[in-house]
């Protein structure tokens, strides 16, 4: 299955109505799901929504949300209200998704899955220049020596409460799993030669706060399916695979599904991970490609023995020029995992 919300979305003649409106939503997602013949309805991988809502807490309109960041410490009393765990109104596209829930739970058959960015990701969305700040921390720098990395520490407290508020929501809207999307926990943040030096900047913005939201997620009984396509060393797989045990861990394209198993709990399902980011060009990824690709990652998984769920490096977006193009490839995909396939029949 992909990640295919967005291409059902646009298949509506008003998609951005269809976004804001959580009945019309609860059917595209179930739409995707049937169309792909999967029981988990994943929503869209809309990874705004979460900032939308914290910075409307100090009066940032949702129009200004995206190209807005902090660009000092924050004092006292912003802190506070940005952390405060107290329900407030969410934006439009917070409330059909969690209405989109409900209406899948009522489904039989499907299972009602969330949505939302990671802590750490939503940092860097939060910050003009994070990797600035993430390196100075990585070399030993405190809240006490420099503003940005005071900020930097600041601003991941305030997406942690962010991203508690977001998974409670959508557990009381009877989510019972989220995706947990934290694509900037990678090494371009992260520097891998600062964590061979010992550095632990990654257990400090990455680790520790995903551990707490999956503290959260046990709580209410809902599972954690972890996605990171960004670029990874081993030692993060592994982190992300034993420490925070997803039941489905996605990750990018840049990632050997079968070699990574060695580093992944068997009881931890691997999603993923042709490259669909490319599907929109010919050029880059032409059909036959797709279909190599696809071939050669269901004979590894199989001969490595770890569950596996043939998909998308990330989510499959939209592209108007190129909708076509990119459901014919996303069809090639799957046509290759169905049991008539000559190569499963040779393998059974």
């Amino acid at each position: 299955m992909p990640v295919g919300a967005d291409l059902v979305l646009h298949q509506e003649p008003n998609p951005e109505n269809v976004r804001n409106d959580g009945p019309a939503l609860g059917r595209v997602i179930e739409r995707t799901a049937r169309r792909w013949n999967t029981p988990l309805a994943i929503p869209l991988m809309d990874l705004r929504l979460e900032k939308i809502d914290l910075l409307a807490r100090i009066g940032v309109s949702a129009r200004n949300a995206d190209a807005y960041h902090f660009a000092a410490p924050l004092d006292d009393a912003t802190l506070a209200a940005l952390c405060d765990q107290q329900a407030t109104s969410s934006c439009p596209g917070s409330t059909a998704r969690d209405e989109a829930l409900q209406y899948i739970a009522s489904i039989p058959g499907l299972i009602p899955v969330g949505m939302a960015i990671g802590p750490f990701s939503l940092v860097t969305r939060l910050m003009a220049d994070p990797i600035s700040a993430a390196a100075m921390a990585g070399r030993g720098q405190t809240p006490d020596d420099s503003d940005d990395v005071r900020l930097l520490f600041q601003c991941l407290q305030i997406a942690e409460a962010a991203v508690h508020r977001s998974v409670r929501s959508q557990i009381a809207h009877c989510a019972r799993a989220i995706m947990v999307c934290e694509p900037a926990a990678n090494t371009s943040f992260i520097s891998p030669r600062q964590l061979k030096s010992g550095s632990s900047i990654f257990e400090r913005l990455v680790m520790e706060p995903n551990l707490r939201l999956k503290a959260v997620l046990d709580q209410g009984a809902c599972d954690l399916i972890f996605h990171d396509c960004g670029e990874l060393i081993d030692p993060m797989v592994q982190a992300f695979a034993h420490r925070l045990h997803p039941v489905i861990l996605s990750l990018g394209g840049s990632r050997k599904l079968w070699e990574d198993a060695r580093l992944v709990p068997g009881d931890v399902v691997l999603y993923g991970n042709l490259p669909t980011k490319s599907f929109y060009s010919d050029g880059a990824m032409p059909l036959e490609e797709v279909v190599r690709r696809t071939r050669e990652l269901l004979a590894n998984m199989k001969a490595c023995g770890h569950p596996h769920i043939l998909g998308s490096e990330c989510d499959v977006l939209f592209v108007p020029e190129a909708r076509d193009t990119i459901l014919k490839k996303v069809d090639a995909m799957m046509a290759v995992t169905a049991p008539a396939d000559p190569l499963l029949k040779a393998d059974s």
